[in-house]
């Protein structure tokens, strides 16, 4: 299968010149305005709008952060309805000296943008059409858009999808640009698979800042900076302000075929067991078989790649252990699947769980309509909700003494207080189809993410909650350090899911550094490229990419 890195495509109609487009200063980048019916220029009707801190409507953006741990004061927040406003406003916080950041869907699991340190925030939801651009040839999406709004869209207007993310409110700037994981990756890869070109607002040495348009083209001398944006991770290189997106090998002209087809519906699997039910050696197998499933069902092209899973096991007295599965069932042999990966899971396993299988759900309103937010599983309102997520990587499964590590912290009376979580879910399939340089997203042989959560209110609690989480990811991973460093059984985390710890010494002893576990051999690229496109480090956070 040919890989991003041999496609190519032409701005016709933009000239010769038009690849890698620079329109610098205040002024607006190529393709910012959108045409009417009569091809007349239509100026952006939004902003910019400026927030600060005695305006009724700043606490009201102040409160889009995901995670209560962290609440930012900024000087002022920013939004934008346009390229040329955005651009505008980086160069205003550059030359007052203040550091600026980016917020797409607010969605940030630390404080890269919800930071005491930062002074300017520049919101993009306002910055959120969907259209599909000729000239391009591709789907263009705006950088302050949401997964929800997205996925509409595409569906209503051409019939097409991306396989991006299952939780509607995440906005698209940062979860393209680390890579973009969902349920429909096992069969189209990840969204920044997709992605053929980015308008990037960036910051050269001088402190101007500048628009830049970069492509897949070989041809195109800013090539760098689309590879670095697809799957480089958010908050690196610049502000992505527009992201265009066609299927690799997609040929012809049609919008209907340029991007994945939407699933005629969705039928879902669940399994349900209480604690109650297990012992260690019964949640063991469970898992078990989890990951022995992945392991021989996730090579790119299988039929198998059509169906995505997930295990959580919930600490007990909130929940208990839950297998939930998906199919396209319109597709012939899907509900076959759908059946016989649950009577995977339950193989070798007693109790038997609860069983439930749904008729056919429309996939527009069952992907975008949110069955509740995480806190809900907890009872904690979202105003209140605080939390710490970390992540792996995982070529195959996990061990019975992981397991039974997993097992302690999710029943031991003793942490009564945690609101804990281990989620596997689905990896692999047409995602293992690229090389690891395709792009910047270097984990191509995984067949599962794991995730460890933990939910609370009380931020008097904030220690013990923390020392929890981290205590179960260090003692899962003991035998590598306290972190899944890349090897032949764990492949480091996914951007998406940052998580600070990664570069403590305290809680990583593997001597691998962070950024090898997130970036492995792609790191030193994506330091030269943050070298040449961000040289005064504007755009940084706890994990940002370095220049040395």
């Amino acid at each position: 299968m040919a890989e991003l890195t041999r496609r190519r495509f032409t701005l016709a109609g933009l000239g010769a010149a038009a690849t890698g487009v620079v329109v610098g200063g205040g002024g607006t980048p190529a393709r910012a305005a959108a045409t009417d019916a009569t091809g007349g220029t239509v100026q952006p009707s939004f902003g910019p709008v400026t927030v600060t801190p005695t305006d009724r409507r700043y606490q009201d953006l102040l409160v889009r952060g995901y995670n209560r741990r962290f609440t930012g004061n900024p000087d002022y927040v920013r939004l934008v309805g346009s390229t040329a406003q955005v651009v505008q406003a980086v160069n205003e916080a550059v030359a007052a000296g203040k550091r600026v950041t980016v917020r797409s869907g607010g969605h940030c699991l630390e404080n890269f943008v919800d930071d005491p340190d930062v002074k300017v925030v520049i919101d993009l939801s306002e910055m959120r059409s969907v259209s599909f651009d000729s000239t391009m040839n591709a789907f263009a999406i705006q950088g302050g858009a949401i997964l929800s709004q997205v996925y509409r869209t595409l569906d209503l207007g051409w019939g097409v999808t991306i396989p991006g993310g299952s939780c509607p409110p995440v906005g698209v700037g940062g979860h393209i640009t680390g890579g973009g994981y969902g349920v429909l990756s096992r069969q189209y890869g990840l969204v920044a698979d997709n992605l053929v070109a980015v308008e990037v607002v960036v910051v050269d040495s001088s402190g101007t800042a500048k628009a830049v348009i970069a492509t897949n083209s070989a041809s195109d001398p800013n090539r760098d900076l689309w590879w670095a944006s697809a799957g480089g991770g958010g908050g690196n290189f610049g502000i992505v302000t527009r992201f265009w997106l066609r299927s690799p090998g997609a040929t012809g002209t049609d919008p209907t075929t340029l991007l994945p087809p939407t699933p005629g519906g969705i039928m879902i699997n669940t399994l349900y067991w209480d604690w109650s039910q297990l012992d260690q050696t019964a949640f063991t197998t469970i898992a078990t078989n989890f990951g022995t499933w992945h392991e021989k069902n996730s090579a790119p092209g299988a039929a198998a790649n059509q169906l995505w899973a997930s295990l959580i096991a919930v600490r007990q007295g909130k929940g208990g252990v839950l297998v939930r599965s998906q199919v396209d069932p319109t597709v012939a042999g899907n509900q076959q699947l759908l059946a016989s990966f649950a009577a995977a899971m339950t193989q070798n396993v007693a109790p038997a769980p609860s069983n439930t299988t749904t008729g056919t759900l429309p996939w527009l309103y069952t992907t975008t309509t949110s069955a509740g937010e995480v806190g809900d599983v907890f009872g904690i309102p979202s105003l209140q909700l605080r939390s710490k997520t970390k992540g792996a990587y995982h070529k195959k499964g996990f061990t019975p003494t992981q397991l039974g590590t997993v097992y302690q912290y999710m029943t031991n009376s003793a942490y009564s207080y945690s609101g804990g979580l281990m989620g596997l879910f689905s990896f692999g399939g047409q995602v293992n189809a690229l090389s690891t340089t395709a792009n910047a997203v270097p984990h191509r042989d995984s067949v599962m993410l794991a995730s460890f959560s933990n939910y609370w209110s009380d931020p008097t609690t904030d220690g013990q909650q923390l020392q929890w989480i981290r205590q179960l990811y260090r003692d899962v991973y003991t035998s590598t350090g306290g972190a899944p460093v890349p090897n032949t059984v764990t492949d480091g985390n996914y951007v998406n899911w940052p998580d600070p710890d990664l570069a403590d010494p305290l809680w990583n002893t593997s001597g691998v550094p962070w950024s090898t576990i997130y970036y492995k051999d792609n790191y030193a690229k994506l330091q030269q490229i943050k070298a040449t496109w961000d040289p005064r480090n504007v755009f940084h956070h706890n994990l940002s990419v370095s220049t040395s």
